[in-house]
C-alpha cells in the first residue's frame, strides 16, 4: 500500500498532471464539487474507463468501484445489453425535439413500479426534477413555503441550497452565496427523524407550507434511515395541513427496491422525484405524482416547464434497458446480499481492531460512519470521526478500492460486483483498520 501524498502522486502521475491542467480551466479543477477530494486530501483520480464493477484510471490502476457514477451504473459499467440499446438508439439519431415512442415505454415502467405516480414528466437531471416538482406543488396549493431536512440535497436550485448535504456538507457550506435572502426565506428546515420539531414547525406555519421534500433514506449526509413511525407522522401532518409530500427518490428509486423506498415503508407520497438509475448513466430525471397535481403542468395546465433534451431517445433507451435488467428474477436479492456482505464485513473487521463503526444498507445502497452510536440526522453525522474516514478512504484508494471521497455520501454497488469483489474489499478494509488501529496505539503511547 501507498502511505503518503508523494507516493500516491508517483503512482498516479497522469491524474496529477490532468488535475493541474483542469484547475486552470474549471473551478477547483472539477465539474462537481465532491470530485475535488477537498475533504479527503490528495489529488482526484481521473478515470479513463469502466467495465463491470471496475474502474481504470489514466495511469492504468484498477479499482473496485463503490460509487457506480453516484448510483446510476447499477447493472455495472459498460453492460453489453445497455451499450447495444444506446448504440441502436443513437444510430437512429441523437435527439429530435419531438415525442418518441420510447418515452412512453419508460413512463410505463416507472408508473407500473410506483403506484403513487399516476402521471410523470421526464427531464434531464435530478436538480431539474426537484425544482419543477416544487414549482408544481406551490401552484397546486397556492402557497410559497417549502420544508426540507438538514443534510438532504435536492439539487442546486436557489430555494434548495439551504442546509444541504452532499458537496455542500463536504465543503462545510450551510448555504451558498448568490442565493437571495428573499428566496431562502421561503425554505424552512428541520432535523430528520424529529417528529416533535415537525409538529412545532407545522403549528407555527399553519396552512403556509406548500410542500415537504425529503430523501426517504438520506444519502447526501451519509446513509441515514428514518426511525420507525417517522414517515407515518410526517404523512399525517402533511395530510392534516394540506401540504404536498414529495419523496426525492433520485438515489433510492430502483436502487433500494424495484418500487423505491416508498414500496418498503408503505407511505404513498403525493409526488415523487427520480433520476440516476432511470437513466442508467445517461442524463435523465423525472417528477410525477397524483394526476390532479400533475395536470397543472403545461401544456395541460398553467405551470410552465420545458427542456430541449427532455426524454431524448438515447438516454431513454439506456434507462429502459437498465430497468429491464433490474426486473429480472433475483436482481434485488443479489444487490442486498452483496451490500450485507460488504457492510457486515466492514463492521467485523473494525471491531477486531477496536475501531467504532456503524453500518447500514438497503438494496444496493449502503453507508458507514466512524462512530459508536447510530447516526439519526445530519447533526449526528457531523459529529462522527471525519479524520478517521479521511485516513480510511486514502488507505482503501491506495489498495484499489474506490469509495465516495466524502464521509457525507452513501455508497453504491452493482449487479456486477461478485462475492470475490466484496471479499477483496473487506480484506482491504481489514488492512486499513489494522493500520489505523496501530497508529492510534502509537499516539496513545506518546
Amino acid at each position: 500500500m501507498l502511505h503518503d501524498l508523494q507516493s500516491r502522486n508517483n503512482a498516479r502521475p497522469r491524474s496529477k498532471a490532468l488535475f493541474e491542467e483542469a484547475a486552470g480551466l474549471m473551478p477547483g479543477g472539477v465539474n462537481s464539487p465532491v470530485r475535488a477530494f477537498a475533504s479527503v486530501g490528495g489529488t482526484p483520480v481521473f478515470m479513463k474507463r469502466g467495465n463491470g464493477a471496475y474502474l481504470w484510471d489514466e495511469d492504468g490502476n484498477r479499482y473496485i468501484d463503490y460509487i457506480t457514477s453516484w448510483g446510476p451504473a447499477i447493472v455495472g459499467h459498460a453492460h453489453p445489453e445497455v451499450l447495444k440499446a444506446i448504440n441502436d438508439a443513437a444510430a437512429d439519431g441523437l435527439s429530435f425535439g419531438t415525442p418518441t415512442a420510447r418515452e412512453s415505454v419508460l413512463a410505463h415502467k416507472i408508473i407500473d413500479a410506483m403506484p403513487a405516480i399516476e402521471m410523470l414528466r421526464l427531464v434531464s437531471s435530478g436538480t431539474e426534477a426537484c425544482m419543477s416538482a416544487l414549482r408544481v406543488a406551490r401552484a397546486f396549493t397556492g402557497r410559497t413555503k417549502i420544508l426540507k431536512f438538514e443534510g438532504c440535497y435536492h439539487g442546486h436550485a436557489d430555494m434548495l441550497l439551504v442546509k444541504a448535504g452532499s458537496g455542500a456538507a463536504t465543503l462545510g457550506l450551510s448555504g451558498s452565496p448568490g442565493v437571495p435572502e428573499s428566496t431562502a426565506q421561503h425554505t424552512l428546515t428541520a432535523h430528520f427523524n424529529d417528529v416533535e420539531q415537525l409538529k412545532e414547525i407545522f403549528s407555527a406555519n399553519h396552512e403556509a407550507i406548500a410542500a415537504v421534500i425529503v430523501e426517504p433514506i438520506i444519502g447526501n449526509a451519509g446513509f441515514i434511515r428514518p426511525l420507525p413511525g417517522f414517515y407515518e407522522a410526517l404523512k399525517n401532518l402533511c395530510d392534516e395541513h394540506g401540504t404536498i409530500l414529495i419523496f426525492d427518490e433520485v438515489m433510492t428509486g430502483f436502487r433500494v427496491a424495484h418500487g423505491g423506498y416508498q414500496s418498503l415503508c408503505g407511505i404513498k407520497p403525493d409526488m415523487t422525484v427520480l433520476g440516476k438509475v432511470i437513466g442508467g448513466g445517461m442524463p435523465v430525471g423525472a417528477y410525477g405524482g397524483r394526476r390532479d397535481i400533475m395536470s397543472l403542468v403545461a401544456p395541460s395546465g398553467p405551470v410552465y416547464q420545458a427542456g430541449t433534451l427532455s426524454g431524448n431517445p438515447v438516454a431513454v433507451a439506456c434507462g429502459i434497458k437498465t430497468l429491464e435488467i433490474l426486473s429480472r428474477p433475483g436482481a434485488y436479492e443479489t444487490l442486498s446480499a452483496r451490500s450485507s456482505q460488504l457492510v457486515h464485513g466492514f463492521k467485523s473487521a473494525a471491531e477486531d481492531f477496536g475501531i467504532p463503526l456503524t453500518v447500514d444498507f438497503e438494496g444496493g445502497m449502503f453507508g458507514f460512519f466512524f462512530a459508536k452510536d447510530a447516526v439519526r440526522n445530519y447533526e449526528d453525522a457531523k459529529r462522527t470521526n471525519l479524520e478517521t474516514f479521511k485516513t480510511f478512504f486514502q488507505l482503501m484508494l491506495d489498495d484499489g478500492i474506490y469509495l465516495a471521497p466524502s464521509a457525507f455520501e452513501a455508497g453504491f454497488l452493482s449487479l456486477a460486483h461478485t462475492e470475490a469483489d466484496i471479499d477483496s474489499t473487506v480484506q482491504a478494509a481489514r488492512r486499513a483498520f489494522k493500520s489505523i488501529g496501530e497508529n492510534a496505539t502509537k499516539k496513545a503511547g506518546r
